[in-house]
């Protein structure tokens, strides 16, 4: 089991003198310590055994948009047949499960309903079930009246439950922490407050690996460091490294989804199913949605709200309304006085694409070898569902730089 639950708070040195590109201070150099870039680094120090050294440029792992989400298992139900978006949900939903029972990480599988208000939301419904079932093998089941009554009482759903019994709650924080002790165990290296200003492509485009600059958040000092390879898993700051490396032509830009949380302070009404209405085209997201901590604890989230900058973490209070409104559409009983600012998240996205259902809308993961370059796996577009996709992530970039 792992019993790490507690945040490293130091940065391991590592050597300052540039060695020949043939021996690099690391085989793999993996940037960012979310809970995407701490599964790979911990993939590759433990399946291969090769040296491997994780750059986060803040003091403490996955203080981003790994720690200010939903915590929710996905079952991996939106993305259309053919995206990666599904491919790695599913697979990694399952690897999930198994992980967190092996390690002793909490979780609790809660199901999810979707529920229907209207004839439009409904055929939108029938058709998330029909591709579920029919095309991804996902199980998905109809609630009838009787049993949603009895089983969540509050709930309004005027035309049809959906239901998704293989999604979940995470401890996302205890996983986190699991991946970084595994890392560390297999002579992982963790350098924390250590962001990357600029990257070298070694010999012809990388065959001879990777000159990485990074600054020392608490002296400033700037140092280098060298890796055979190179994998971009910095989520919000993933786009200013791709950004770092490609010509001009190449560069992409970053839109920043923030998501705003409220949670629950009343005792009534009480829900213990994860509730997601209907997904509606334009919204940009999969709506307001009843999810719960560990805990039992209600919250409700995320909204989305373009913002220019991925430090736009207040809880933006003027939502508050809006909430409500999307929220008394399935939870008619909802005391909104109880209801407070919580924490916000930031998405990281390659476009501002609405999100509708099966694939029609969303932009998908991007994990790939990067054109022209060797040795270099960029991941872009890491959002939702990231958290539950995080170990076929990583199994995903091993097989990339191994095949």
């Amino acid at each position: 089991m792992c019993q790490r639950y507690y945040y490293h708070a130091f940065s391991r040195p590592f050597s300052h003198t540039r060695p020949p590109a043939a021996k690099a201070d690391f085989t793999h150099a993996v940037i960012g310590g979310g809970v995407v870039g701490l599964a790979i680094a911990q993939e590759l120090a433990v399946r291969t055994g090769d040296s491997t050294l994780l750059l986060e440029r803040h003091g403490a792992i996955g203080t981003e948009t790994s720690s200010r989400n939903s915590e929710v298992i996905h079952a991996g139900i939106y993305y259309g047949p053919s995206s990666l978006k599904t491919e790695l949900c599913i697979r990694g939903k399952d690897q999930l499960y198994s992980f967190c029972a092996a390690h002793g990480i909490p979780h609790r599988r809660t199901g999810k309903w979707i529920v229907a208000q209207n004839d439009a939301q409904l055929a939108a419904l029938q058709q998330i079930h029909d591709f579920c079932t029919k095309e991804i093998h996902v199980p998905m089941r109809w609630v009838g009246p009787e049993e949603a009554s009895r089983r969540e009482p509050a709930v309004r759903a005027e035309k049809g439950i959906l239901e998704s019994p293989t999604t979940g709650i995470v401890d996302s924080h205890a996983l986190m922490l699991c991946l970084l002790g595994r890392f560390e165990d297999a002579g992982g290296t963790l350098a924390l407050s250590s962001a990357v200003e600029g990257i070298t492509p070694l010999g012809s485009n990388g065959n001879e690996g990777w000159q990485l600059r990074v600054r020392d958040a608490s002296t400033g000092e700037v140092s280098t460091v060298t890796a055979g390879s190179l994998i971009n898993s910095a989520g919000l700051g993933a786009v200013a490294v791709h950004n770092m490396i490609v010509p001009p032509e190449r560069r992409r830009e970053m839109f920043y989804a923030k998501g705003n949380y409220f949670s629950y302070g009343a005792s009534s009404p009480r829900v213990s199913t994860l509730i997601y209405p209907a997904p509606e085209p334009g919204h940009g997201g999969l709506g307001t949605h009843l999810t719960l901590d560990l805990a039992g604890r209600i919250k409700f989230g995320p909204d989305v709200e373009w913002v220019d900058s991925p430090d736009d973490l207040v809880v933006n209070q003027s939502r508050l309304a809006q909430t409500v409104r999307e929220v008394k559409k399935y939870l008619p009983g909802l005391d909104e006085t109880q209801l407070q600012p919580d924490y916000a998240g930031i998405r990281p996205k390659l476009g501002r694409q609405g999100a509708v259902a099966l694939g029609k809308g969303f932009v998908d993961f991007v994990i790939q070898k990067e054109e022209g370059y060797q040795g270099w796996v960029n991941l872009l577009n890491i959002e939702s569902p990231g958290l539950t996709s995080c170990l076929a992530i990583a199994e995903r970039v091993r097989r990339l730089l191994y095949t």
